[in-house]
């Protein structure tokens, strides 16, 4: 009979393990380090008011839409892998990464934009040979858009916690189990208690399957300020305008005090994710297909000042509803070899929200993309890269976009909508992006073979106005000093170098 003092027990001994394998002495014990990372830096001049990147985000494609990133990648073998029998091993590993390098954005480098976002100890063959523990960050994917920089078959992002990987001949399996609440909650933390696995078959260097998932669940907790509540009686429009404690006073009259109290309730997300890789049939070298259905986690308060006081309002009722569908698809193709590569990649989203029917958000949309890359191979090390791509994104809920500098007399009925339930004058915005250039690779020929230095020349054409970060001033009013400009190409050059190590 199972007592309750097994599973702490069991507990218990896998941490003592861990801990002792992390410090064992010996000669075993290695002390190597192995340092990794990545570089994206560049300068891309914008003469039309930019900010230096083509369009808004890597839907086009992540070439010219992204900007500066470093990675730096450090791990530690504390215990060395035996090669020829199955011994303890263990092993330390930081990641430091942000978005800011000193003269190519506006952080300028400061170290306030990077991030510790990995930090974990990974111990093998202790209590179960062929298993790798990881106890820290949990993070984990099945494989990349490298086109779009995504990675939709991932588990774990913000997680921290226990997982134990088996990695034997064709199976691979992965379980964890963490808590997710100081990412998804940061200063207004609560416990988010996240399980969930991976599980990957391989036949051979041809065929790939995997799939798994993970639930978040916020427990109940009855006082917790920041645990799961629900205010009674908001409406869902009201919340959007930020009229709820509004409403409820002109209903009820010099009643501020009985403004309704919060009601504790539970919260709770999911998310499952699928993979299909297959490869080496022909000109295929490799085609990755990647597939994740999520129900995002509810949001948990916000607040609204009126006459001077302060409201909280408990919106997990209101943000429950959230669910996300995204299928992307990567193929890597040999057109002629030793002379011209491709890579096609394909992207579609489609964003619900259950709750909300009025407003245009990013909750309730669909995307669809699709992105081409071709590099053709002068010589070993000068290269050309030629890619396009086009892309649509809808709004169910009505005018997202503004596609004229004067929108505010082609919308709807041309009446303007001062409570900010509509946005501009169409609810579609199609994309198009070309780029092209010289592409010089030291390593020799490859689409993802990197150190790679680029001069590029990339346009978009977009239906809305000015569809690119930019510092314009688009208020119609007559006292508007800037004026308005209507522009739909967009043009920049860049320099760029891109590099992994």
């Amino acid at each position: 009979m199972r007592t309750t003092a097994e599973p702490r027990l069991r507990a218990a001994t896998l941490a003592a393990a861990l801990l002792a394998a992390a410090f064992s002495t010996g000669e075993a014990r290695a002390g190597r380090a192995d340092v990794g990372g990545y570089l994206r830096v560049g300068t891309r001049p914008d003469f039309q008011g930019g900010d230096g990147r083509l369009g808004y985000w890597n839907l086009y494609g992540r070439l010219l839409n992204e900007g500066p990133y470093a990675m730096l990648d450090l791990s530690v073998d504390v215990l060395e892998r035996q090669p020829l029998r199955p011994a303890p091993w263990t092993s330390l590993h930081f990641r430091v990464e942000g978005g800011s390098i000193q003269g190519a954005d506006g952080g300028n480098g400061g170290l306030a934009n990077l991030r510790l976002s990995r930090a974990y100890v990974q111990a093998g063959n202790t209590l179960l040979d062929h298993v790798t523990w990881q106890v820290g960050t949990l993070d984990t994917y099945m494989g990349d858009l490298g086109l779009y920089d995504m990675r939709p078959a991932e588990i774990f992002y913000g997680t921290v916690g226990l997982s134990g990987l088996y990695d034997q001949g064709p199976v691979q399996l992965l379980l964890g189990f963490g808590d997710s609440g100081w990412y998804l909650r940061r200063n207004a933390y609560d416990t988010v208690l996240t399980p969930g696995g991976l599980l990957r078959l391989r036949a051979g260097g041809h065929l790939e399957v995997g799939g798994g998932g993970m639930v978040r669940y916020e427990p109940r907790v009855p006082g917790n300020r920041f645990a799961p509540h629900v205010t009674p009686g908001v409406d869902y429009e009201d919340w959007v305008r930020g009229q709820v404690v509004e409403r409820y006073l002109e209903e009820n009259p010099n009643r501020e005090a009985e403004f309704p109290d919060p009601v504790a309730t539970d919260a709770m997300s999911w998310k499952a994710v699928g993979y299909l890789g297959f490869g080496d049939l022909g000109p295929l070298r490799w085609n990755n297909l990647f597939v994740s259905y999520e129900l995002k986690h509810p949001d948990n308060f916000t607040t609204e000042t009126y006459q001077g006081e302060t409201y909280t309002i408990y919106v997990e009722g209101l943000t429950d509803e959230r669910t996300v569908l995204t299928v992307g698809n990567e193929m890597q193709l040999t057109l002629w070899p030793g002379r011209l590569d491709a890579v096609w990649g394909a992207l579609y989203g489609d964003h619900r929200d259950g709750d909300n029917d009025i407003v245009p958000t990013d909750d309730d949309r669909t995307y669809a993309s699709t992105v081409l890359r071709l590099q053709a191979y002068m010589s070993d090390t000068v290269h050309w890269l030629v890619e396009s791509s086009v892309a649509r994104e809808h709004s169910r809920n009505g005018n997202a976009y503004r596609e004229h500098a004067d929108s505010i007399f082609a919308n709807t009925g041309g009446l303007p909508d001062t409570l900010g339930l509509e946005y501009g004058d169409t609810d579609t915005r199609n994309t198009w992006q070309g780029k092209t250039g010289i592409v010089l690779n030291p390593l020799g020929p490859g689409v993802y073979v990197r150190p790679s230095l680029r001069l590029l020349y990339g346009v978009q054409y977009s239906n809305q106005n000015n569809a690119f970060g930019n510092s314009f001033v688009e208020d119609i009013d007559q006292y508007n000093e800037f004026g308005n400009i209507e522009q739909h190409w967009h043009h920049v050059l860049a320099l760029e170098t891109e590099a992994w190590f």
